[in-house]
């Protein structure tokens, strides 16, 4: 988890104050981008995040840790990647989505964003359900007995 100390925005010439943002904000921002790039299944959680997931809420920040240094921001993104994906295309792809949000969001540059695999998940195969081995045959038989049992018009 980040730091407990807000992070002042950059100072302008037309500003009227300051303008402080939470870290959590930060890695809720990132965790949200992250997700969106294609070819991620899902971020890195904790027991706390499962949690929370059980209980409905979703926990956005899972998956990523924030330093703060100075004036340099850096972001560790934990995540799982989908099977088959190029995983240098990913990791590549999420560092510079997340760059470009949190730039588009905050003013902020991220120094680096560091991106760890935790694994890759397969994809999964729908379940065979066998009593529906037969549903077409049985059907058919039932809608040839029903016709076979209804009156002809004569």
């Amino acid at each position: 988890m980040a730091d407990e100390k807000n992070i002042v925005l950059a100072e302008r010439d037309d500003q009227q104050g300051t303008i402080q943002i939470a870290p959590q904000v930060l890695e809720i921002i990132l965790g949200i981008a992250a997700k969106q790039v294609k070819g991620v299944y899902e971020m890195r959680g904790n027991l706390a995040s499962s949690i929370n997931t059980i209980l409905g809420r979703q926990d956005h920040g899972r998956g990523v840790e924030l330093s703060v240094n100075g004036d340099q921001v850096a972001a560790d993104v934990y995540v799982y990647l989908d099977y088959g994906v190029s995983v240098p295309k990913v990791a590549l792809a999420m560092q510079q989505t997340l760059k470009e949000q949190l730039f588009y969001m905050t003013d902020l540059h991220l120094a680096e964003v560091n991106v760890h695999v935790e694994g890759i998940i397969p994809e999964k195969e729908e379940k065979v359900d066998p009593s529906a081995f037969f549903a077409d045959a049985i059907n058919q038989d039932q809608a040839s007995k029903e016709s076979a049992d209804q009156p002809t018009g004569e």
